[in-house]
């Protein structure tokens, strides 16, 4: 739902007194108060200014003409990018410098891409991480995560995902950048000895080295209080996913009439933003409040639409959010 905010226009009634041009006075300088007041609050509204799109949200259009899409994305209005690892790698066929001058070209910037999960538990990978780290560097990307790391349901496979993550850090600070950890909805799932691995992570990781991208949508999903998790692990969180879940009566519509292609995946409920249950206005609040830097748009379903009609719809209601 699009935020705005009331105007208030007072009005002054003169009474027949015996002093009506001290009253006039009295009545002018109350008047330029309020307005002044209210006009300082307009002024003053938090709202989020910079924000960007996960590529997934347009990923079969990138994967057909990744140039025309991205021009498409910065027509919606985007400034910022957040890349994933698609069949010609995170910068669809072009050269570093390319996508750099490409996109800069179109008015955006990539702050952040999601990586090859293999990365963190595989050292055999590490030279070819170490180059993609040192090609994020170049062009003055922020962030590398790792997305998803596999249906893991053990503390111990947990615990070695985050001694990867600490690894990787290591390797991405050395380059001016910084290693991250995407959620899903497993890690709100406990292991069988009733750990969650969201909090194995948070608490095994270094935070100078590893920081936390929370996908709001799947929080939700899982059941967990977005709020209480970014309070909680205040600046450990850097990034979030900016993407909607349904309403619950939409949600078990699509549960009764479709099947999901993976019994370890829910059935996909994200809509446009404003559209579901999230309260963006109050979350993103608390997110800035507690250290979260990068705001990403990012939708998955496209009911009676289409991707790079939504990029248009969710940029324009974030625009206009005020944080309250």
């Amino acid at each position: 739902m699009k935020q705005s905010r009331r105007n208030f226009i007072m009005k002054y009634g003169l009474a027949a007194v015996s002093t009506p041009l001290l009253i006039q006075s009295l009545g002018s300088c109350t008047s330029a108060s309020k307005e002044k007041s209210t006009n300082d609050a307009i002024a003053t509204k938090e709202t989020i200014d910079q924000f960007g799109l996960q590529l997934w949200t347009v990923k079969e259009d990138m994967a057909k003409d990744p140039k025309a899409t991205l021009k498409a994305v910065a027509d919606a209005g985007y400034k910022q990018l957040e890349s994933f690892t698609g069949e010609k790698g995170i910068f669809w066929g072009m050269t570093p410098a390319e996508f750099k001058t490409y996109t800069r070209d179109l008015g955006m910037q990539m702050i952040s891409s999601h990586i090859n999960p293999d990365f963190t538990t595989k050292k055999e990978t590490e030279d070819e991480f170490k180059k993609l780290v040192d090609d994020c560097a170049s062009i003055g990307v922020s962030y590398v995560l790792n997305p998803f790391p596999g249906e893991i349901k053990t503390s111990d496979e947990w615990k070695k995902i985050t001694e990867g993550l600490n690894r990787q850090g290591e390797i991405t600070k050395a380059a001016g950048i910084k290693m991250g950890y995407h959620n899903h909805h497993i890690e709100f799932s406990p292991t069988s000895d009733g750990s969650l691995p969201e909090e194995i992570m948070l608490k095994g990781t270094d935070p100078e080295l590893v920081a936390f991208e929370l996908d709001l949508y799947w929080i939700v999903k899982a059941g967990q209080d977005p709020e209480k998790w970014l309070k909680e692990y205040a600046n450990r969180f850097k990034l979030v996913h900016v993407k909607d879940l349904y309403k619950e009566e939409r949600v078990k519509e699509i549960e009764t009439t479709e099947k999901p292609e993976d019994a370890f995946w829910p059935l996909g409920a994200s809509t446009t933003l404003g559209n579901g249950r999230i309260d963006f206005s109050k979350i993103l609040k608390i997110a800035k409040e507690n250290g979260v830097e990068k705001f990403i748009i990012e939708q998955e379903r496209f009911d009676n639409s289409t991707p790079l009609q939504d990029i248009k719809i969710d940029a324009d209601y974030l625009k206009s959010l005020v944080l309250v």
